[in-house]
């Protein structure tokens, strides 16, 4: 699953885009200040955009953690959105690229290949995500998943789920069921680079013909 994503765009960019969207972007705690960033890891704090209750087309951005403990203490950073309508606590979480790492084409060998997936046609783009409350940690947020799409499938079973813009107001608004936003994108909407091991550095691939 993802548990590493990108943020290189600047917040007066994004707040921006918002606009052009007629998405009313609050600003509670100030103009969250976030550095550019290749990985974004679990635990990290990165800007999100909360729906805010009974406002349709708005949002406030904040820093907030990624995950939050769960039962037995492991951080949930992913969650499963199979069945679930999610109600309140909706949020978009802000990136321009998010990782997956795949099983090595040559058998036996160890190491991961890790693969970049940018959205066609985005500069930058949201995940669907939902926050909670914690004790221990205060305000945090997870990523949701689906099974895998057309894109996804040929390196992981299950995928987070990208929206393009015109879904992000949707998925703010907790009156819009969460079937009608959380769906695949079509095939070629997400685009793959390999960035581990970087090119031109991963081990020839063995030729097991007889």
């Amino acid at each position: 699953m993802c548990n590493d994503y990108r943020l290189l765009v600047d917040i007066a960019s994004i707040a921006e885009d918002f606009d052009d969207l007629q998405i009313k972007i609050k600003l509670p705690e100030g103009k969250p200040n976030v550095a550019a960033r290749e990985d974004i890891m679990i635990t990290d704090v990165a800007p999100i955009v909360k729906g805010i209750a009974g406002e349709r087309g708005a949002g406030e951005l904040v820093n907030r953690r990624w995950s939050w403990p769960g039962p037995r203490g492991k951080p949930v950073f992913n969650f499963r959105s199979d069945g679930r309508e999610f109600a309140s606590h909706r949020c978009l979480i802000v990136c321009d690229g998010f990782y997956e790492t795949t099983d090595p084409v040559i058998p036996k060998q160890k190491r991961l290949d890790k693969w970049l997936f940018t959205l066609k046609d985005h500069d930058w783009f949201c995940m669907a995500g939902v926050w909670r409350e914690h004790e221990g940690v205060g305000e945090a947020f997870s990523l949701l998943t689906m099974d895998a799409g057309p894109d996804i499938a040929p390196y992981h079973d299950r995928q987070i789920i990208p929206l393009t813009r015109d879904l992000w107001a949707d998925w703010l608004d907790p009156s819009v069921p969460a079937g009608e936003v959380l769906r695949h994108l079509p095939a070629g909407s997400l685009i793959p680079t390999q960035v581990w091991p970087p090119p031109g550095n991963a081990p020839q691939q063995i030729s097991l013909d007889v």
